[in-house]
Order: structure tokens, then C-alpha cells, then sequence
């Protein structure tokens, strides 16, 4: 009662203190923050760090799509057609990871994948000749299988079927494969005709054709100390801070661009609407009746092969960036697998319907897990970042490939650590482990890495008369695999 009246700044300031506090609440209470041990602020942190890592994919996707119409020297169509799929990457990536956000509830983005984009514009389109319609109808269908298979259980028995000793390994080989990328994208590791790779020459700096490469690869080496100093003194935020600092770092080496990307929204759109939407075309997919059964058994091969590289794909980050950040319940599973899986095979249905190759769970995700990152507020971050990204993409694109790269070193390094917990006493055991990790950097393929993993571990089973130990359901997979690999080309 004696309480003084409050001035108007004051009530504003208790107003916006309040309401801070109610919105900080939902946000709690939605994604269960101090259940997971985290924070608001970290959880954007995270999810900052996760778009930042992840950004290129608007740059790379359009460009990897529209590049066999310029092969094949359509220059007009291929420039409506990366117009398209830049809009649409954006809708999908917003869309996937929103999904992962508010549905699984796990701090994991999507995107059209890497890998899968390469599949569906150079052996599909180029090499096998399907148009643009035809093969978005082909990863359409592979949406569907994706859901119905996961309805049911199918994508969880996979997991399931996965031994131990593969499932164990997937941790280090992802790290070792995250660190592959972030070398070839930091310039540090460059293409050798006879050792396949090296290292870049830095005696080189005078070079004018190479003092670009060799100033990336100095960027790279300053965020990586940065990242690395500030994580081993605790500094919440050290990723993040360290792509700023490498960023600015780059500005006087002339890595890092102001000017480089430019943008027309309209015209985007409306190439979108016009080249990209609602596009599938599931007529011309079937309209050679000359031979049918040839056509069918390369249409059943083509969707096997989506499926499989987008499934192991994602179990293999689920699993692997899950066990790294201790999201693992007792049994090595991880909680919500199921709605994860999910949201995945929606994403690349309605990813499919907006104009876009398969969509999947992004290994760059690790990056904002090692921030902290535990809960869908993460994910949530990421995928307004994205929406928004159809308009701030020209900012977007100033934070350069070489500023990013140390990221996914470091955590290439957090995640090699889980490599001590696997046995290399048995070698029935050891020589899958060892597959698994190594395969995944080698052939750049997280799904290759558990494929032969999967294969070796069956075979080197039956031949040691230890066949008792294998999953039936192991066996079925690793059929599976070998027919993609017998009839469809991995290029």
C-alpha cells in the first residue's frame, strides 16, 4: 500500500521486463530448457552457428542443379532453374528444420542434401537423361516410401539393425569426414594427381593464380587457433566468435567479399512459380512403353538409392552427433528417433513439390550442438534464419567458405574423440569399426561409411562361424546395399 506510483518509464520497463519473462517461460516450458540443462541464449547461439555452417547450401544448391542445362548448353532454362531452386532451398531448409523444431524437438537443421543434389543433377538429369519435372517426380515418390516406411517402423528397425560395433564408430567417422570437408573448404587440403590429396603449397603466397587459395587457408588456420583457445578457456560462444573473427580476418587478405552476391527476389519468384513449383512430372517418367520392365527396374533402383543414401545419412548424423553431445538414453538410442525421421520424410515429400532434390539432416548441425545447443528452441533459430535468408542472403554471403571451415574442424576433432571406445582386440568387430570410419571421409559419403561397414561386419561374421551374432535384418540391409551398388551408379 505504501508502494509509490510507478513513472511511465518505469511501468514500460516492468511492462517489457514481464513480458520478456512470460515469452522466456513458453519458450521453457515448450522446449523444456532447464530439463536439457540449457539456456534461451545459448539455444540461439547454437542455432546461429548451425545456420552460419550451413549457409553455403543456398549458394551450392542452385548452382549444382541448374549446372547439367548449362552441359547441356540450355543457358536460359539453367539460370530460371537456379533461381528456382534458391527460393526453394530456402522454403525447404525453413521447413525441415522448423519441423525438427517443433515436432522432434531436437537441435538438428535440414537442407537439400549434399551428395543427394550431386546424384539427382548429374547421374539422374545428366547421365541418365530425365528432365528437371521427371526427377523431382522420382524424389517425390521416394518422400512417400520415406513416410510410409517410418509410419510403420521400418527406418527405426534400421537403427536397430545396425551392430554395435558400426554404430559405435560412426561418431569418429563423421568427425574425421566433417574435418575433410572443412579442410577442402579452407583450401588447407588440395587436389594431388598422385596422391589424390596435399597440402597447399604456402611458398605460393606470391602466386597471382594461388594467393587466393593460400589466403583462405591462413584465414582458416586463425579461426581454428581462435575457436580452439577460446573453447579450452570456456568461452560460451567460441564457434561462433571465431567465424567473426576469420571473417574480419579476411577482409584486408581479400577473402571475404562484399560484393559478390547478387540477388532479383522478384524474378527468383517467379521463375520459382513458373519453373520449380508443383513441377514433378510423373507422366514423363513412365511414357516409354517400349521397354517396361527396364524402365521400372531403373526407376525401383534410382528411388533405392535415394532412400538409402538419405536414411543412413540421417541415422548416421542422428546417431553420431547425438552420442558426441551425451543425448543417447542407456540403451544408445536417441529419445524422439521416431518424429526425427519423421519430419525427414516430409521435408523431402513437400522439398520435392517446391522444386528441390532430397532434403536430409545436416551434419553441420554438430557445429551448434557444440555450442550448447540441446533442444528444438536450437532448430527453431535456424529455420527463421533460413526463411529470412530469401531476402538477407546478399549478408548472408559475406561470411566466406574459409571463415566456416575451421568449425567443422573443430568439431571434427570434439567428435574423433569417441574413436578410444571401440575395440580393435577383435578383429570380427575392429575391421567394421575401422570401415565405418574411414569409408565415410574417403568416398565423402556418411551412408557409404555404414554400408560397408554393414557388409564387412556380415561378411567377416559368417566366414569367422560367428553368424550367430548377426541381426537377420542386418543381412536384409546389407542386400540392399549391394544392389544399389551392383546396378546404380554412386557418382
Amino acid at each position: 500500500e505504501n508502494r509509490r506510483p510507478l513513472t511511465r518509464g518505469q511501468r514500460k520497463e516492468e511492462e517489457s521486463g514481464m513480458a520478456q519473462t512470460n515469452g522466456q517461460g513458453t519458450l521453457e516450458r515448450f522446449f523444456k530448457l532447464k530439463e536439457h540443462n540449457t539456456t534461451v541464449r545459448t539455444e540461439v547461439v547454437a542455432g546461429i552457428t548451425t545456420f552460419v555452417a550451413m549457409a553455403y547450401i543456398l549458394v551450392v544448391n542452385p548452382q549444382m542443379l541448374a549446372d547439367p542445362f548449362y552441359i547441356m548448353e540450355q543457358p536460359e532454362y539453367a539460370a530460371q532453374v537456379a533461381n528456382g531452386v534458391f527460393f526453394a532451398t530456402c522454403l525447404i531448409a525453413f521447413f525441415g528444420t522448423f519441423l525438427m523444431s517443433v515436432y522432434a524437438k531436437i537441435p538438428f537443421a535440414q537442407a537439400p542434401g549434399m551428395g543427394l543434389n550431386a546424384f539427382f543433377a548429374y547421374t539422374v538429369v545428366l547421365g541418365m537423361g530425365y528432365t528437371y519435372g521427371q526427377a523431382l517426380a522420382i524424389v517425390f515418390i521416394s518422400g512417400i516410401l520415406f513416410i510410409v516406411i517410418t509410419a510403420i517402423g521400418f527406418r527405426e528397425a534400421c537403427v536397430r539393425a545396425i551392430p554395435p560395433c558400426v554404430r559405435g564408430a560412426i561418431s569418429a567417422g563423421i568427425g574425421l569426414f566433417l574435418a575433410l570437408i572443412g579442410l577442402k573448404n579452407a583450401g588447407l587440403v588440395v587436389s594431388n594427381s598422385s596422391t589424390l590429396v596435399a597440402l597447399i603449397d604456402f611458398s605460393k603466397w606470391g602466386d597471382p593464380e594461388l594467393h587466393g587459395l593460400v589466403a583462405s587457408a591462413l584465414v582458416a588456420l586463425v579461426g581454428l587457433v581462435v575457436i580452439g583457445a577460446l573453447h579450452a578457456r570456456r568461452i560460451k560462444g567460441s564457434i561462433i566468435i571465431g567465424i567473426l573473427v576469420a571473417t574480419i580476418v579476411g577482409v584486408p587478405l581479400g577473402v571475404t567479399s562484399f560484393g559478390g552476391f547478387s540477388m532479383n527476389i522478384g524474378q527468383q519468384f517467379s521463375d520459382f512459380v513458373d519453373v520449380s513449383l508443383f513441377k514433378m512430372d510423373f507422366a514423363g517418367l513412365f511414357a516409354d512403353s517400349a521397354n517396361v520392365f527396364q524402365m521400372v527396374f531403373t526407376l525401383v533402383m534410382i528411388v533405392i538409392s535415394f532412400s538409402l543414401v538419405d536414411m543412413f545419412d540421417t541415422i548416421g548424423t542422428l546417431l553420431g552427433t547425438a552420442k558426441q553431445a551425451n543425448m543417447l538414453d542407456q540403451n544408445g538410442d536417441m529419445p524422439r528417433m521416431r518424429q526425427a525421421m519423421m519430419a525427414d520424410a516430409l521435408a523431402t515429400t513437400v522439398g520435392a513439390c517446391l522444386g528441390s532434390s532430397t532434403a536430409t539432416t545436416f551434419v553441420e548441425s554438430s557445429t551448434g550442438i557444440a555450442e550448447g545447443g540441446r533442444t528444438g528452441l536450437t532448430s527453431l533459430v535456424t529455420s527463421l534464419l533460413f526463411l529470412a535468408s530469401i531476402i538477407i542472403a546478399p549478408i548472408v554471403g559475406i561470411v566466406p567458405g574459409a571463415a566456416t571451415a575451421p568449425a567443422l574442424i573443430f568439431v571434427g576433432v570434439l567428435m574423433m574423440g569417441s574413436i578410444k571406445e571401440l575395440d580393435f582386440t577383435d578383429m570380427s568387430e575392429a575391421i567394421p569399426s575401422f570401415v565405418t570410419v574411414t569409408f565415410m571421409p574417403f568416398t565423402y559419403s556418411i551412408a557409404n561409411g555404414i554400408a560397408f561397414g554393414l557388409i564387412t561386419y556380415v561378411l567377416i561374421k559368417l566366414l569367422s562361424g560367428k553368424a550367430r551374432e548377426i541381426r537377420p535384418f542386418t543381412v536384409v540391409l546389407c542386400l540392399l546395399f549391394v544392389l544399389r551398388f551392383a546396378f546404380m551408379t554412386t557418382g
